[in-house]
């Protein structure tokens, strides 16, 4: 059943702009450089036709490799003495942290090659965000320090130790402050370190504050229940979800842990027990978090604290002034008031604003509602985001008094990440001694006295207490590489203690966090962590005062009100800009807008219609008297008369991938009532520059095809196969192949759009396990991205209840801020029937006995047939050897970081076409170790790079031929269909019909 809605990736596609339709035509977007080519292979089309066809006929592709200087050597070095935990050709897992999440480090010969999930541990312990998947490429970048430093000069470990104890010295003989400036700090370890040198120094403090900041929420929750916390939010026991522009399924707080709560009221199993929750979303620009919502309400950042008091007004019967005036907004906030009351105990209001008024409103309405206690946790609390901005200012007008002797920097970057870097600067000049643990000299290292670099997590010992009750361990998979030195080590050096630090951690844990546990220190470092349990959730009475909170909120938003209003934002991959030299997640697409390599300014199709902005337009935004200027993306979802900015991106001293690339957006912050905010009063002005944005979304048109499928709750409830619309169920197929019994092993996949957020974690895991490379602003710009599974991100609009459906009425719509959004992740269907295999020349592309289609590098010499021929748009062709290309420079084409790589998948030459191979290594690996057992592979021992890093567990892997495989019974779920299966191209990828929970249900 073919849906009438009309689905659209970009507003190019949408509108069919003669730009869009002429690169749609070919299969590349651009003609192929033949002569190029040729010349660079020594061949031209003047070359005599006897040779010119010799070297077509082994294929342009080949003969460019060939020409070649020389084949890479691989020098291969034998072990003297063979470490005994280590069998080539076999991995080695270690359990350590990364962001407070327990995880694996798979390890081969050595060196750390992936990090994923610590299954077994509490909390998230199903996938990874992207920045957790690509954080083993850290290890291997040439860009970082390789010893310490004393005013930008190398120097031995000993003469920098000798200065800094000197410098803490004279400020303890001075009666001056010794700060030490981090983000927050929640190991154990550190904090004891910390007290070893506070104890040797007792004029030491330690000062935390957060690029992003959540210290109103630690506030807000100060004054309205007495504890200083930023509270647990337990997703999973929701059933009713309002978020005011808190992307809690992507950057606020714990994303990740949200999601797999979240979705456990939302995926298959949870549908088929006739369950859902629903999730209403306020917010001026399209979020992830908003992208996945069943109703969507556009409003400017000035108007949430009106939504928050409407809805407090409509749970509690008060008439607190300054309520929302916008009709469609007043009729959402009071049916979500309906909901939330009808679900009192088992809902949920969260507000993403760093605002402690808006927080409070936020606090009274979640206490009105008896959250406190079940979704709300403020007991178990967590310990993630301890920054205070009030601490930090007032370090600073210390600093400026003269009253700062030592300032040590961990894991902090002012200069770069404060609004106000110049104050920050002139600070710093007034202490007497300045040194940075930064793995690098960044842009506040570079202004200090010395660098002490500290170890990657990856060769480190330490660990974290994210949560309360919660510790993970921290153990090192190899040796330092350079000469660097964990912070907490010299920090312990400089307190006069000698205790090495494996030694230093080894005794507290099991002098402290181990005491009264039946775990010992070996068996922590092989589980990765230690649960003190659950306390009790205890309920809150509420004791602010909301009144003067609406009344201050109501005020602040006054001042933000102009012709356009600025809402910054954090970027999924980058984050506040720790990420920014990780040249994986530069590449992979925003979730939203799928641009890649740039920060740009969002702003609603018709605002740019009003400023006359055209494609690849730029415009100069200026606000809190910082200006700079942007290329626009013209976002539909964008709330009218405001604007979207990213942070985490102008980075100008963090490495090759990152240096330049976007703009630093946080000076248009500020600091109002001792928090930073990231909204202000904004001007817009269209410039005269040209500048096309890296972007993905229409790279690979499916034309018009009916690929989505979407319902409602309620449709699905009185029939689960509503809008299925499988092909098989109306209409006979007909078969000219001939069928083949697979009795041993057949691989399928089940995809569920329901629980997809389209965070892109999947992507970058699968680049990392398949070795797929980096290839740069440039390339993707040519529609080159190498990625062999994309998220495609799909657009439809409604307005006052009405679907539209065509383009031409679409066009007549006051604005573009009433969207909905479908993310589904697209990779190689292993079609039964596969349309690329009947082309290829020298079957370089197979159908194995397992139901998978195969690559055979060695044999494709780059014809590109399978790739016009395949439907689904899937492969890649590789047109030059980006790990080895100088042109393709983002520190990856050097020997020590492809040590990255992972032995067991083959990189690929330039000329060749690739695609998923659906983890064909680790499917052998599981076949493999069912074996050495002598046993069969047993349902969960093999998981996809993909199917791995998804929280939401969005993709299911397994074999068919098991009815009690997850796969299977998913694959039997009535919402089932198969993209395009009308062609009779039997994919191997079964898709679950998307399903919102809006109020029209």
């Amino acid at each position: 059943m073919d849906s009438n809605k009309k689905y659209w990736k970009g507003l190019e596609e949408l509108k069919q702009t003669p730009a869009f339709v002429e690169k749609s035509k070919g299969e590349f977007a651009e003609s192929i450089p033949v002569e190029d080519v040729l010349n660079e292979a020594g061949l031209s089309t003047k070359t005599p036709r006897r040779d010119f066809l010799k070297a077509l006929g082994f294929g342009v592709g080949a003969v460019t490799l060939a020409a070649c200087n020389s084949t890479p050597v691989h020098k291969a070095v034998p072990y003297l003495i063979k470490p005994e935990e280590i069998t080539p050709g076999i991995p080695n897992f270690y359990t350590s942290t990364f962001n407070g999440q327990s995880i694996l480090v798979r390890t081969r010969e050595g060196r750390p090659i992936n990090v994923e999930a610590n299954p077994n541990a509490i909390g998230l312990n199903q996938g990874t965000d992207s920045g957790t998947a690509a954080s083993v490429l850290d290890l291997y970048d040439e860009s970082k320090l390789k010893t310490a430093q004393i005013k930008g000069q190398d120097v031995e470990w000993s003469k920098l130790d000798s200065t800094v104890i000197a410098a803490l010295n004279a400020a303890a003989t001075a009666g001056k402050q010794i700060t030490i400036v981090a983000s927050t700090v929640n190991s154990p370890t550190t904090l004891a370190a910390i007290a070893k040198l506070t104890a040797k120094y007792p004029t030491t403090n330690l000062v935390q504050v957060d690029a992003v900041s959540y210290s109103a929420i630690i506030e807000a929750n100060k004054n309205s229940f007495g504890k200083a916390v930023v509270p647990s939010y337990n997703f999973e026991k929701a059933n009713v979800v309002v978020s005011v522009a808190a992307d809690f399924l992507g950057t606020w707080l714990a994303g990740e842990e949200h999601t797999q709560q979240y979705i456990k009221n939302r995926d298959y199993k949870s549908l088929k027990n006739g369950k859902m929750s629903r999730h209403i979303q306020f917010e001026s620009g399209l979020s992830m978090t908003g992208s996945n919502a069943d109703v969507r309400i556009a409003i400017k950042p000035s108007e949430e604290a009106a939504v928050l008091i409407s809805l407090y007004n409509a749970i509690t019967g008060s008439s607190l002034a300054g309520g929302i005036a916008a009709k469609r907004a007043q009729t959402a906030v009071t049916l979500a008031a309906k909901e939330l009351l009808a679900n009192k105990g088992a809902a949920v209001v969260v507000a993403g604003s760093n605002d402690i008024n808006i927080q409070t409103l936020a606090n009274a309405i979640n206490s009105a509602l008896a959250s406190y206690g079940s979704t709300i946790d403020l007991d178990n609390f967590s310990k993630q985001h301890q920054g205070s901005d009030v601490v930090f200012s007032q370090f600073l007008t210390n600093a400026n008094a003269g009253q700062v002797g030592v300032a040590l920097f961990l894991n902090s970057n002012p200069v770069y990440d404060y609004f106000k870097a110049e104050d920050v600067k002139a600070a710093l000049k007034k202490v007497d001694f300045t040194l940075s643990f930064s793995q690098r000299a960044d842009e506040t290292a570079s202004e200090l006295t010395a660098i002490a670099p500290t170890n990657t997590f990856l060769e480190s010992w330490g660990d974290a207490s994210p949560k309360e009750g919660l510790f993970s361990i921290v153990q090192p998979t190899i040796n330092p590489v350079f000469n660097t030195r964990q912070a907490d080590q010299s920090l312990l050096v400089w307190a006069g203690d000698t205790t090495d630090i494996y030694s230093f951690v080894k005794n507290l844990w099991t002098s402290t966090i181990l005491a009264g546990s039946t775990k010992n220190w070996n068996s922590v470092l092989q589980t990765g962590f230690e649960y003190k349990g659950a306390k009790t959730a205890a309920s809150y009475s509420f004791a602010g005062n909301v009144e003067a909170a609406a009344s201050a909120a109501i005020a602040a938003a006054k001042t933000v009100v102009g012709e356009f209003e600025l809402k910054l934002y954090e970027s999924s991959a980058l984050r506040d800009g720790r990420y920014a030299n990780n040249a994986y997640l530069q590449e992979v697409p925003d979730p939203v807008s799928k641009v890649t390599w740039d920060n740009y300014a969002a702003i609603n199709p018709k605002d740019a219609e009003k400023l006359g902005l055209g494609e690849d337009a730029t415009v100069t935004v200026e606000a809190n008297g910082y200006k700079v200027e942007l290329p626009v993306v013209q976002q539909p979802g964008q709330a009218l008369g405001t604007v979207s900015v990213a942070i985490g991106y102008g980075r100008t001293k963090v490495g090759k991938a990152g240096n330049n690339v976007g703009k630093n957006a946080y000076p248009f912050a500020s600091l109002v009532n001792g928090t930073i905010q990231f909204v202000a009063k904004a001007t817009i002005a269209k410039a005269n520059t040209i500048y096309q944005l890296a972007q993905t979304q229409t790279h690979h048109t499916i034309e018009g095809r009916n690929i989505i499928r979407e319902t409602t709750f309620a449709k699905y409830l009185k029939d689960p196969n509503s809008e299925s619309g499988r092909f098989t169920d109306k209409h006979k197929t007909y078969d000219l192949w001939n069928k083949y019994e697979q009795p041993g092993h057949k691989w399928v996949m089940a995809i569920d759009l329901n629980a997809c957020t389209g965070c892109g974690s999947c992507i970058v895991a699968c680049n990392v396990e398949n070795n797929i490379p980096v290839v740069g602003r440039d390339e993707v710009r040519r529609r080159r991205e190498m990625h062999w599974l994309r998220i495609d991100r799909y657009y439809t609009i409604e307005e006052d209840g009405k679907e539209y459906t065509k383009e031409a009425d679409i066009e007549k719509l006051n604005s573009f801020e009433n969207v909905t959004v479908v993310h589904q992740p697209m990779l190689c269907q292993h079609c039964a029937h596969a349309p690329c295999e009947t082309v290829c020349p020298v079957l370089a592309t197979v159908h194995s006995s397992e139901g998978l289609n195969h690559m055979a590098y060695n044999r494709c010499f780059g014809t590109r047939y399978c790739a016009n021929n395949c439907p689904y748009k899937v492969r890649r062709f590789n047109w030059f050897n980006y790990w080895n290309d100088s042109r393709f420079d983002n520190y990856l084409n050097n020997e020590f970081t492809q040590l990255v790589l992972n032995p067991d998948v083959t990189t690929r030459s330039r000329g060749v076409m690739e695609k998923c191979s659906m983890c064909i290594q680790r499917i052998q690996a599981g076949k493999l170790h069912a074996k050495m057992e002598n046993r069969k592979v047993k349902d969960g021992d093999i998981q996809m790079a993909c199917q791995q890093a998804c929280s939401a567990n969005a993709i299911i892997f397994g074999d068919a031929n098991d009815p009690e495989s997850e796969v299977s019974k998913a694959l039997r779920n009535e919402r089932v269909y198969y993209v395009l299966e009308e062609i009779n191209v039997q994919p191997g990828i079964g898709y679950m019909t998307k399903v919102r929970n809006t109020f029209e249900a």
